[in-house]
C-alpha cells in the first residue's frame, strides 16, 4: 500500500499562523506584509480543494506527487513562519522578564532587526514563488471544493486490558480446545508447547487472553506469565522481558543491568520444580536455533508446565510446537453480525434502523470472517444513522484493491481514510514506536503538540493536553487502539499489530532509521532509532544530508546514548528540531548545540547519569514545551534564569539542589524524583499556581508539602511515593484554605500515613481515582469516603492495619472497580456473603480481592 498524503491540517495551521495578530503586527515591524498577503491568498485558493484531492489520490499517482510537493512547501512555510514566533517569545521576554542590561544587549544588536527583514523577505519570497508553482497545476486535476466532514464519533466507555468473556463473540468453542490442552497431562512431555496460528487480525491474542485467565488455568498452574514478543527474538532481550512479567519478579531487579549468563541463571532458579504456563505472543521468528536456545532454558518447570504460542505463521507454529498448531478460522457471518452490531449501534438501537442493519449484512461480508476488519467498520459508523453514510462503506473502492489472501488492510485503510483530517497525522505518528510498544497518552500527546497537530478548541480555557486526550479517545472509540487502560489523566494503550502495518502504510514523512538505511528521502522530518544505527557509517552520511529534520527519537528505553559529537556535528544541522531525544546519553555537560536550537518544543534528557550541570543557554529555548530530565543523578542543579522558558508546560527533574526551580508560570505537570535534599516546598508560592499535575517520588528528605499545596487551586492530579519522612497531616488546622478539584490520588509507600488528610474532603465531586498503597501505618480510611459522587476507581495494597471499610455503603454512582490487596482483615471482612463489610460493596459492578475477582461486570 502506499503512502497517501494529507495536508489539509498543515494548511490550517499556516493559514492559522499568517491570520493570527502576532504576524500581522510582525509585518508591519518587519515590511514584509506584502509577501506574507500573497502567501496567504495562494494559501486559501489551495486549501478550497485539498480535501478532493486527498479522496482521489488513491487513483491517481499524479495527483499524490503533487500533494506531496504542496506538504512539502506547506512545512517549509511553517518552519519560516516558526522563526516570527520565536523572535516575539523572546521580545516577550525580553519586555517581561529581562534586566536592563539584557534589554540593552537586546536593543544594540541591531544587526538583529536588519538581518532578521532581509532574511525573511528572502525566504518569504521563496516560498512564495514555490507554492505559486505547485498550485498553477492544480487545474489538470479538476478538483472541486469540498469541505471536510469534522463531525466527532460518540464515545464509548473505556476498559481495562483484562478481557472478560462477555466482551468477545464466537470464541468459546475455541477456549475450550486450548484449555482441555493446557490442563490435562502428557505422558512424556515435560514442557508442552501449544502453537496459536492466524492470520492477523482473527484474535488470535484475545483468545489467549481470555485462557490465561480462565478460572481452571489460573488453578492449574503455580506460576503465570505473558510475554509479547513481536519483531525481535533476541535472547537477552527476551530473558528481560520474561522476568519482568513473572509475579514477584518485576520489581526486584533493574534486570538490563545483568548480562545474559546472569539472567539465564535467575531464570532457571525461578522456574526450578514449578508448574508454569508462559504465553509467547505474536512471534515471528523463524530461526529454529534461536527457538531452541529459548526453549531450553524454559526446560527447568515441573512436568505439565505449557508454553502457549500466538503466530501469524504456519511455519513458525510447527517450529515451535510440541503438537500440531492449533489454527485458528474466521468466525462465522452470523456471529461477525453479531460483534458489528455490537460496535455499530447502541444497545438495541438496531431495531429503530432495519435498512441499516441490511447494509451492515454486506459490509460484513466483505470482511471475510476477520474480528478486527468488522470491529473496525462497525466502530466507524457508530456515529452515523444516514444510509447514504453506510452505503459510500459498502460501495467504497477500496475493496476493489488487489490484495493477497487474508489481508483485511482495506477494510482498515478504508477506515483510516474516513478519520478526520486531524486524526490522520496523529496516527500515522504511530509508525515512529515499535509493535507493541506501551503508550503513555502523555508521550504521544506532548509529540503531537511539538508538532502542532492538534486544533486548538473554540471553547475557552481548554488546554492543548485536554484535546489531546479527546484524540486519544477518539481513536480508541474506532477501535484505532487496545488494552486500553485509563487511570483519570494518564492512559496507557497498545495498538494491534494491523493496525501498526496500516501507520507504516500511510506516513509520508516518518522513517527508522536501522543498519540497512542507505538513503532518507528528502521529505522525511521525523527520524526514530531503535537501536545504536546512528553509529553506521552508511547512517551517518544520509543525516549529513539532511537539512529539514524535526524529530530525533528514541522511544525504547536504554538504545542511546548519542555522543556530543554527533550531537553538535549531526543533529546541530537540523535548525528546524522540535523534538530531541538524548536520553540514556552520558554527557557530564548539555552539548553546546543545544542552546542554539530555538524551534525545540520537547528535549528528552532522562537517564543521563553523569551530567552534573545544564549550560545557562538551554533558557533561550522559549518554545520548550516539555523538559526530561529524570533519573539525572548527579544533576547539581538547574539554571537559574529557567524563568525565561515562558512556554514550558512540563517538567520531570532529579537534581540533587535543596530548591524548586524559580517560578515557572505555564507549567502544568511537575514530576520531582529522587530529588532527596529537597525538604520543604514553602519558598515557591504564585509561579506555580497553572500546575494540574504534581508527581513526588523517592524524595527521602521531603518533610512538608505546605504551604506550597495551598497555591494548586488548579491540581488534578497528585501521586505522592516513597517519602518516608513525609507527614501530610502536619497542616490540618489550615484544611479550609486548600480547595483543589483533585481527580486522581495516588498515596504509595508513605511510612508515616496513619490516616488520609482531611483536606482532600474538599475534593468529593470531583476525585475519580483513589489508589492508596504500600502505607503500614494507615489504621482508618476516611469517613467521608462513601460521599465520593465521581469515583470510579478505588485500590487498596499493603495497608495491612486496615481492619475495616467506613460506615456506610460503598456503591456510589460511578464506582466500577474496587481492589484489596495485603490488607489481611479488611480483605476477610469483604468476602462475598460471609464478610462483615461485603454489604457495603455488594453492589459495585467488578470487584477484585488478593488478585482474584471475586464479582466482575458483565457489561
Amino acid at each position: 500500500m502506499a503512502a497517501e498524503i494529507f495536508v489539509t491540517n498543515i494548511a490550517e495551521k499556516v493559514l492559522g499562523q499568517l491570520e493570527s495578530q502576532i504576524y500581522k503586527e510582525f509585518c508591519l515591524l518587519w515590511g514584509v506584509e506584502s509577501d506574507l498577503e500573497r502567501l496567504k491568498n495562494t494559501l486559501s485558493t489551495v486549501k478550497a480543494v485539498l480535501f478532493d484531492a486527498e479522496k482521489k489520490q488513491g487513483h491517481n499517482q499524479e495527483l499524490t506527487v503533487w500533494l506531496g510537493k504542496l506538504k512539502g512547501v506547506f512545512l517549509d512555510a511553517q518552519d519560516v513562519l516558526d522563526e516570527f514566533e520565536c523572535e516575539a517569545l523572546q521580545s516577550q521576554v525580553v519586555e517581561i522578564q529581562g534586566s536592563i542590561a539584557m534589554k540593552v544587549r537586546h536593543f544594540l544588536s541591531c544587526s538583529n532587526r536588519l538581518l532578521f527583514r532581509i532574511n525573511m523577505g528572502h525566504k518569504i519570497k521563496e516560498i512564495r514563488t514555490r507554492l505559486d508553482d505547485i498550485a498553477a497545476d492544480k487545474a489538470k486535476f479538476h478538483l472541486s471544493e469540498l469541505a471536510e466532514n469534522m463531525h466527532v464519533v460518540r464515545g464509548r466507555e473505556m476498559t481495562h486490558s483484562f478481557v472478560h468473556p462477555s466482551e468477545v463473540i464466537g470464541r468459546e468453542h475455541d477456549k475450550e480446545n486450548i484449555v482441555k490442552h493446557l490442563v490435562n497431562v502428557v505422558d512424556g512431555q515435560n514442557v508442552l508447547v501449544i502453537p496459536i496460528v492466524g492470520i492477523g487480525g482473527l484474535g488470535k491474542t484475545v483468545l489467549a487472553k481470555l485462557v490465561f485467565n480462565d478460572a481452571r488455568v489460573v488453578e492449574h498452574f503455580e506460576l503465570k506469565f505473558w510475554v509479547c514478543v513481536s519483531d525481535d527474538f533476541i535472547l537477552k532481550q527476551l530473558l528481560v522481558k520474561i522476568l519482568r512479567s513473572i509475579p514477584d519478579e518485576n520489581c526486584n531487579e533493574n534486570w538490563n543491568d545483568l548480562d545474559e549468563e546472569q539472567l539465564q541463571k535467575h531464570l532457571r532458579n525461578v522456574l526450578d520444580g514449578r508448574k508454569f504456563l508462559l504465553v509467547l505472543d505474536d512471534v515471528w521468528n523463524k530461526d529454529r536455533n534461536k527457538w531452541i536456545e529459548l526453549r531450553n532454558l524454559l526446560m527447568g518447570g515441573a512436568s505439565g508446565s505449557k508454553i502457549l504460542v500466538t503466530t501469524r505463521s504456519p511455519s513458525v507454529g510447527s517450529m515451535m510446537g510440541t503438537m500440531p498448531p492449533y489454527n485458528l478460522k474466521g468466525l462465522p457471518h452470523n456471529e461477525c453480525m453479531s460483534l458489528f452490531v455490537k460496535w455499530a449501534f447502541e444497545d438495541r438501537e438496531e431495531r429503530q434502523h432495519e435498512n441499516l442493519v441490511e447494509i451492515g449484512d454486506e459490509i460484513v461480508k466483505k470482511c471475510k470472517g476477520v474480528p478486527l476488519a468488522v470491529k473496525s467498520l462497525g466502530s466507524l459508523l457508530y456515529s452515523k444513522l444516514d444510509e447514504k453514510d453506510w452505503k459510500f462503506v459498502k460501495d467504497n473502492e477500496m475493496w476493489k484493491l488487489e490484495r493477497k489472501e487474508g489481508d483485511i488492510l482495506s477494510a482498515l485503510q478504508l477506515s483510516y481514510n474516513l478519520m478526520p483530517s486531524y486524526l490522520k497525522e496523529c496516527f500515522a505518528c504511530c509508525s515512529l514506536y515499535p509493535k507493541d510498544h506501551k503508550y503513555l497518552s502523555m508521550e504521544l500527546i506532548q509529540f503531537w503538540m511539538a508538532h502542532d497537530l492538534i486544533q486548538k478548541s473554540p471553547i475557552e480555557n481548554q488546554e492543548l493536553e485536554d484535546i489531546g486526550n479527546q484524540y486519544i479517545e477518539e481513536l480508541y472509540s474506532r477501535s484505532f487502539l487496545e488494552d486500553y487502560k485509563d487511570y483519570g489523566s494518564l492512559r496507557v494503550f497498545k495498538i494491534h499489530d494491523l493496525m501498526h502495518d496500516l501507520a507504516l502504510s500511510v506516513q509520508s514523512g516518518c522513517l527508522v532509521i536501522n543498519s540497512q538505511t542507505k538513503n532518507i528521502s528528502k521529505e522525511v522530518r521525523h527520524l526514530s532509532f531503535f537501536d545504536k544505527t546512528w553509529q553506521n557509517e552508511n547512517v551517518l552520511k544520509c543525516l549529513q544530508r539532511q537539512k529539514s529534520i524535526r524529530t530525533i527519537y528514541c522511544p525504547i528505553e536504554g538504545f542511546g546514548p548519542f555522543s556530543e559529537s554527533f550531537v553538535d556535528t549531526y543533529i546541530s544541522r537540523y535548525r528546524y528540531l522540535r523534538v530531541l531525544d538524548l536520553s540514556d546519553s552520558c554527557f557530564e555537560e548539555l552539548p553546546k548545540s543545544i542552546g542554539t536550537m530555538k524551534h525545540l518544543r520537547r528535549l528528552n534528557l532522562s537517564r543521563n547519569r553523569r551530567i552534573t550541570k545544564l549550560r545557562s543557554s538551554i533558557c533561550k529555548l522559549q518554545n520548550l514545551q516539555t523538559l526530561l530530565l529524570d533519573e539525572c543523578e548527579k544533576l547539581e542543579e538547574l539554571p537559574k534564569n529557567m524563568r525565561y522558558m515562558i512556554s514550558l508546560r512540563l517538567l520531570e527533574i532529579t537534581t540533587k539542589q535543596k530548591s524548586l526551580p524559580e517560578s515557572l508560570n505555564s507549567l502544568q505537570f511537575l514530576s520531582l524524583v529522587k530529588c532527596g535534599n529537597i525538604k520543604y516546598l514553602s519558598e515557591v508560592k504564585q509561579g506555580y499556581m497553572g500546575l494540574r499535575m504534581l508527581v513526588i517520588g523517592d524524595c527521602e528528605g521531603l518533610i512538608s508539602l505546605f504551604p506550597f499545596l495551598k497555591c494548586l487551586t488548579l491540581l488534578e492530579v497528585l501521586c505522592i511515593d516513597n517519602c518516608e519522612k513525609l507527614d501530610l497531616t502536619k497542616v490540618e488546622d489550615n484544611q479550609e484554605e486548600f480547595t483543589p478539584s483533585i481527580r486522581v490520588l495516588i498515596l504509595s509507600r508513605l511510612p508515616q500515613l496513619v490516616a488520609v488528610p482531611r483536606w482532600f474532603k474538599q475534593s468529593t465531586r470531583t476525585l475519580q481515582h483513589m489508589i492508596i498503597r504500600g502505607c503500614p501505618s494507615l489504621t482508618e480510611l476516611p469517613e467521608w469516603l462513601p460521599n465520593l459522587a465521581s469515583l470510579k476507581l478505588l485500590q487498596i495494597f499493603g495497608c495491612p492495619k486496615l481492619s475495616s471499610l467506613p460506615e456506610g455503603k460503598l456503591f456510589l454512582p460511578t464506582l466500577r472497580f474496587f481492589e484489596i490487596r495485603e490488607c489481611p482483615e479488611l480483605s476477610r471482612r469483604c468476602q462475598p456473603e460471609i464478610g462483615e463489610d461485603w454489604h457495603k460493596i455488594a453492589r459495585v459492578s467488578t470487584i477484585k480481592i488478593d488478585n482474584e475477582f471475586i464479582k466482575q461486570a458483565d457489561n
